[in-house]
């Protein structure tokens, strides 16, 4: 016998994919809901083994601190654990000042939790030094996008769209792999006529869907934008009435494009100009057409120019504020989108408000209580946290990440992590960060909370708690609660999420990211499709939003007020900059870019390229899907992938051990011999600890807008292990 199924959505990528949850004589089940438009009921293995980690046997169930006798992690009461923490960081704070103190968050958690912790740090801790992985996946393409459209939201359309547009340019993206139901779109984009283009140095299984793949060296996705950007005009593509009206900086934007003739982008990328023309051609001739892009050209050292110059191409042909056409950034994380938008961002205040602006200040300190002046300002970017860990840094608390496997230059982090003073880690596993800690507390996950998370559509969505969580284990909310309260901050850190969101509603009002016309009730009606914001409370709704009327309304008069509202709410925003952009003027703003080198560039030493990425069957550092039998016997290790002329000069065979190197590190892995990779590049997925860690090699050199290290291109050499 099942119970009805409860309806939520998958914890891994920023599809949020819906799906239900129901309990039968095998445990926790999933169950499709084809109504929920993202995925229509599909699900990938990983969404479909998704309950595999909420079992006992993989999880943490009791807090864990470590041992001053042994050394060793042992189990320890909630009050114990809780207090050893708060002592850790009011010592800290006390010897050292508030920003020795630190805060790192991820990606995973829901907006209510991510809201909290960056009050938590800017409130009870008194730090600026905050920030969260989310910055190593989409970083490079928030600053372009709030460069030239002054706002940023990962797709400014929702993904009904993309195959009713003409042609799509999807860049250093593999859907099949990393989002499988997404794919859908790109199928049926083909079967309706249009044109699907896939730059990738891989063919991958998404690029052997595409009509036309370019095989660029990575690294060099910069210059093949300004390439394509350069014959638009030359064979005169522009579409001048769109520049006139709707934009500036073109003059300065084409100059700058004009140096990057064809053949010059052919030596450099090792596209071919005829491939070149045939991808500029297919763009223009498409009527409407839009951009994707992924981590590919995102996670380089110049990745905000890269992404600005795919922003100018979109914007040079008018694929931009109209029906069916645009840039848009895939975002990757589960709650990628939502998690910097509410204040675990190193510079960013709820509501996606700059920490420097003053009214933006104002605002927030007054829904917190606090004097505008107490707020710290912004503090370091992520990697940059993570190097000055044991330094200025001497305590750190960790939400949802894990590090040691997942950042750049990683053993050197690993090492900065065990120089800290005092390590407090809230995690579902006990991940490898979590295995250095001083103190690690069990907390609930996905389908044991009931919070909203925000896809890469800006759909804000509710995820329903569908199961209870094992006795010993607490939420995120309750930790940050029971430490303010030991700080001295007795309120103000609800446990209640929804509670938790009514008070995100006011300090986001009138903010990029304005949630305040959306609650709970809303994100719960129909078939649970949720809003897309900006979404503002209007009149009535308006008092609503900032708790007047939500805290007197009891009983029935508290429906009649939810039904007044849902009469008068603001529908959400969909589709964005159809009437104007979110600059001041309201035109988007061409940035002139040019190319230049990677940061690390091949030489006699390493004489490779590097570049890193996912596989269908793992997530991120691997945390929680390495811990489900059928996603391990699927992709039970690391791999190297090159081609078959680079594996004969090295007398390698498949499944050969072979050690690569780079100026950071090495790791050791079997050889995967492929000719769908460039014979001057190797491929390692990153999801694996030990002597496969990938980002053992991976460069930190930071994007100097975005802070985004460079993980997609790096020097190697290879060596039979």
């Amino acid at each position: 016998m099942h119970t009805e199924a409860i309806p939520t959505h998958c914890p891994y990528c920023a599809l949020q994919c819906g799906m239900g949850l129901a309990t039968g004589p095998g445990g926790v089940e999933v169950v499709e809901r084809p109504e929920f438009p993202v995925n229509g009921g599909a699900l990938c293995g990983k969404g479909r083994t998704a309950p595999a980690v909420l079992s006992s046997r993989v999880r943490l169930t009791e807090p864990l601190v470590r041992s001053h006798a042994t050394g060793r992690l042992e189990p320890a009461t909630w009050e114990e654990a809780v207090g050893r923490v708060a002592e850790g960081l009011s010592r800290t704070r006390t010897e050292h000042g508030a920003d020795a103190c630190g805060v790192f968050g991820g990606g995973g958690l829901t907006n209510e939790k991510a809201y909290a912790l960056g009050k938590f740090a800017r409130v009870a801790l008194g730090t600026s030094q905050i920030d969260y992985n989310g910055r190593f996946c989409m970083s490079s393409a928030a600053a372009a996008g709030q460069r030239a459209f002054g706002l940023d939201r990962g797709l400014p359309f929702p993904l009904e769209d993309i195959p009713r547009t003409g042609c799509v340019i999807l860049v250093g993206s593999n859907l099949a792999e990393t989002m499988p139901p997404a794919l859908r779109y790109l199928t049926e984009l083909r079967a309706n006529g249009g044109k699907l283009i896939v730059i990738d140095p891989r063919r991958t299984r998404t690029a052997e869907q595409a009509d036309l793949h370019l095989a660029p060296r990575p690294g060099t996705d910069l210059a093949l934008a300004l390439g394509l950007l350069h014959l638009v005009v030359a064979e005169g593509r522009t579409d001048e009435a769109f520049i006139e009206e709707r934009t500036s900086g073109w003059q300065e934007a084409r100059a700058a494009a004009m140096a990057h003739w064809p053949e010059y982008v052919e030596r450099i990328s090792g596209v071919p100009v005829p491939q070149l023309r045939d991808a500029a051609r297919m763009f223009c001739d498409a009527g409407a057409a839009m951009v994707l892009t992924a981590r590919g050209p995102e996670q380089q050292s110049k990745g905000t120019d890269t992404v600005g110059a795919w922003i100018n191409l979109c914007l040079a042909t008018g694929n931009a504020g109209r029906p069916l056409a645009g840039y848009g950034c895939l975002t990757g994380q589960g709650n990628g989108q939502g998690g910097r938008e509410h204040g675990q961002k190193a510079d960013q205040l709820p509501g996606y408000r700059k920490l420097t602006d003053p009214a933006a200040r104002a605002h927030v300190a007054g829904v917190w209580g606090v004097d505008p002046d107490s707020l710290p300002g912004p503090g370091r970017s992520a990697y940059e946290l993570l190097d000055a860990l044991g330094g200025d840094i001497k305590a750190l608390l960790l939400m949802g990440s894990n590090p040691v496997v997942s950042a750049p230059r990683a053993a050197h982090v690993e090492e900065r992590i065990r120089s800290l003073d005092f390590l407090a880690v809230a995690d579902v596993v006990l991940s490898e960060t979590a295995q250095l800690a001083d103190v690690v507390l069990p907390v609930t996950q996905w389908a044991e909370e009931t919070g909203t998370v925000t896809n890469l559509e800006g759909r804000v969505l509710l995820r329903r708690r569908a199961v209870s969580a094992p006795d010993g284990v607490r939420s995120d909310l309750d930790v940050l609660h029971g430490l303010a309260a030991h700080l001295g901050h007795g309120k103000g850190f609800p446990t209640d999420p929804e509670e938790v969101f009514e008070e995100l509603r006011r300090a986001s009002a009138g903010g990029a990211a304005d949630y305040s016309g959306i609650s709970y009730a809303r994100l719960t009606e129909g078939n649970g499709e949720g809003v897309f914001w900006p979404c503002p409370a209007q009149g009535d709704e308006a008092d609503a939003a900032r708790g007047d009327e939500a805290d007197a309304a009891q009983g029935d008069e508290a429906d009649t007020a939810r039904d007044d509202e849902a009469d008068t709410a603001h529908p959400g925003t969909p589709r964005l900059f159809l009437d104007r952009f979110a600059t001041e003027d309201g035109r988007a703003r061409f940035v002139p870019v040019v190319h230049r080198s990677a940061a690390e560039e091949p030489d006699a030493e390493y004489p490779v390229l590097l570049t890193t990425g996912r596989v269908l069957a793992q997530y991120q550092s691997g945390a929680q899907t390495r811990r489900v039998d059928e996603l391990n016997s699927a992709a039970p290790g690391p791999f190297v992938e090159l081609h078959p002329r680079l594996a004969a000069r090295l007398k390698v065979e498949e499944g050969e051990p072979v050690t690569v190197v780079s100026r950071r590190g090495k790791a050791v892995a079997p050889a995967r011999i492929t000719s769908t990779i460039r014979s001057d590049t190797v491929f390692m997925p990153f999801h694996w600890p030990g002597e496969g860690r990938a980002n053992s090699l991976t460069n930190p050199a930071l994007d100097p807008v975005s802070r985004m290290p460079e993980f997609k291109v790096c020097a190697v050499r290879l060596e039979r292990a």
